[in-house]
């Protein structure tokens, strides 16, 4: 599965980390990023989670 945040979207709330810190984690401005975009299949039903949780829709998984 590949993941992206669209960082015009994100406003930091920081669910995506709270939900799957493998894949996700806040950058210096406080701003949701990927740690890595070609995400290991044993992640892909929390990065699911986390593309439904985001506030700002700010999440694509595919």
């Amino acid at each position: 599965m590949k993941v992206s945040v669209d960082a015009d979207r994100c406003r930091g709330h920081g669910v995506c980390t709270g939900l799957c810190p493998d894949v996700f984690t806040l950058n210096d401005d406080g701003y949701a990023e990927v740690r890595t975009a070609d995400v290991p299949e044993e992640f892909d039903e929390a990065v699911h989670a986390a593309v439904q949780a985001c506030p700002e829709h700010a999440i694509e998984a595919d």
